[in-house]
């Protein structure tokens, strides 16, 4: 019988191995001179980000990237110590706690960095800030057919720090190269209107998709995110760079069940079998992340083969249909997601079933689920 970590059986392991090598080979595309800021918001996409960012500050990384401060405050409680941008927009009520864990805000809009300046200079401090600039993605992000009105106040800061300047791309995945190669130029246009006014802050625009498929993007540094876990996003990509999937997610029978043909299983009658059957039932459900979009459209792997999933996923249990797979016992293991033998379950293949993306998937894996950390 497989053996499992002590407690829940249903857990993720997450192999710190396969982390390292993702990074190198984003190293070795990118080359020496061009910096790494590592996306850990969303605890680092669902795996982990005290975990992940310390084996990835000990294995060359720059810089982290979180969303929220709070999620900043996290890695600095846990003694990162390398630059943490704050992404997704900070408040001048959290001004103190940028301050005492000296995060990098990004500012979205000159209002915003105006009321920031006053304020630390009300403190009598410097703090370093990052602005993005909107390119096209059309979300947040200071607007490039404005910048006359905004870069004279960059002159004008007393208190701020420009530590860097970037921008996001909409379609690098796609072949919609028109659009993503005229975000770029934008960007450039912006750049070269900094250095006329002698700022020269560092630039960074290409995440996971820009960072494989556009070189001229790589710029002074590159945002990776999803091919840090070893995820593409786009299929294509395979054939440009080597990645290895860092996260599994597994689980045990909990029960094994006859069922005699013309027995429904679970909420709704959604399923009724056809023959008679063996049904397992498994401790992991909709509460843990295993969407109930999963119902009667997945596959788990047990014994090395795959098992559909019939009926509705419910809150915490979800109920597979092993009568074609032999010997099935309780306390099998049955892989959710990753590898078992030689079949395999991808998060692209569980997002499809999902109607969703990797991304969603990952982080849609809840905290009651713990995580296993392989760091050999």
């Amino acid at each position: 019988m497989t053996k499992f970590p002590e407690g829940r059986p249903t857990h993720c392991g997450i192999d710190h191995a396969a982390l390292r090598w993702n990074l190198s080979q984003i190293k070795k595309t990118i080359g020496p001179r061009v910096k790494i800021l590592s996306m850990v918001k969303a605890n680092a996409y669902g795996h982990g980000a005290v975990e992940v960012a310390r084996t990835l500050a000990k294995s060359g990384n720059d810089a982290f990237g979180v969303a929220t401060v709070e999620e900043g405050i996290e890695l600095r409680r846990e003694r990162i110590s390398q630059p943490i941008l704050v992404l997704a927009g900070v408040y001048l009520e959290q001004l103190d706690q940028l301050l005492r864990h000296q995060l990098t805000p990004v500012i979205h809009e000159a209002a915003t960095l105006r009321r920031l300046d006053k304020a630390v200079r009300g403190h009598k401090k410097k703090l370093k800030v990052q602005l993005e600039v909107d390119t096209g993605m059309g979300r947040i992000g200071l607007s490039t057919a404005e910048i006359e009105s905004w870069l004279p106040l960059l002159g004008q800061l007393k208190a701020l720090t420009i530590d860097g300047i970037f921008s996001h791309f909409t379609d690098a995945e796609s072949a919609n190269e028109k659009y993503t190669l005229g975000q770029l130029s934008k960007f450039h246009q912006v750049l070269d209107r900094l250095k006329l006014a002698n700022l020269f802050p560092a630039s960074h625009m290409a995440k996971s998709a820009a960072l494989i498929t556009l070189p001229a993007s790589h710029l002074a540094m590159v945002r990776p995110g999803l091919i840090l876990y070893g995820m593409y996003p786009a299929p294509a990509m395979k054939k440009q760079i080597a990645l290895k999937p860092v996260l599994s997610w597994r689980t045990r029978v909990i029960q094994l069940k006859r069922s005699p043909a013309g027995t429904s299983i679970g909420y709704g009658r959604t399923f009724v079998t056809k023959r008679n059957s063996i049904i397992a039932t498994l401790p992991v459900g909709y509460a843990d992340g295993y969407r109930r979009l999963l119902s009667n459209r997945a596959d788990v792997i047990v014994r090395g083969k795959r098992a559909p999933v019939v009926g509705r996923v419910s809150m915490d249990l979800t109920t597979i249909d092993v009568t074609d797979i032999r010997n099935v016992q309780q306390g099998d293991e049955v892989v959710l997601l990753g590898r078992q033998g030689g079949a395999e379950i991808s998060a692209d293949e569980m997002a499809a079933w999902a109607n969703t993306i990797s991304y969603e998937i990952f982080t849609s894996i809840g905290a009651r689920v713990p995580r296993f950390h392989n760091k050999l």
